[in-house]
């Protein structure tokens, strides 16, 4: 006995019902269309500082990767639940002009996060050691629950 399936084509287009059950990814595919353009497209001046953000019961903790960059050279802004991050490296004067190798980003950066809980801006701390910058910032504590009793 002979396996075959139909084919449904048109002058520029066939379609398989076999491949018609495979399983579409949108966000797959939506995002090798970003990186595709990501590739063609001019970006943002400046670069982007590699960041971990983890959450604990109590507060948000942020690092930032941020090398070759003072202190007062780094800007934290708290508003409307956002924290941004931003500053500048500054490029260093070298004798010699010619580079063999630039990986490391120079100019301005800014990154913003969106945390979902109410925040202490008020408590907010930043340490920059080693080239590492960690923000940590204290989520707000509400009132105690309590309970209501049902009558």
């Amino acid at each position: 006995m002979q396996s075959y399936h139909k084919q449904a084509c048109t002058e520029a287009v066939c379609y398989d019902p076999a491949v018609a059950f495979a399983r579409w990814d949108p966000i797959r595919d939506l995002l090798a269309i970003q990186q595709r353009l990501d590739r063609f497209a001019p970006g943002p001046a400046g670069w982007a500082p590699s960041v971990d953000l983890h959450e604990t019961d109590d507060r948000y903790v942020i690092t930032a990767e941020v090398p070759g960059i003072a202190r007062e050279d780094v800007h934290i802004q708290v508003q409307d639940g956002r924290l941004t991050l931003s500053g500048a490296r500054r490029e260093r004067e070298v004798a010699c002009e010619e580079y063999h190798r630039i990986e490391r980003g120079h100019g301005v950066f800014s990154r913003t996060f969106h945390l979902p809980l109410a925040i202490t801006a008020e408590e907010i701390t930043a340490d920059l050691k080693d080239g590492v910058l960690t923000v940590v910032v204290p989520k707000a504590t509400g009132p105690a629950p309590r309970r209501i009793r049902v009558s």
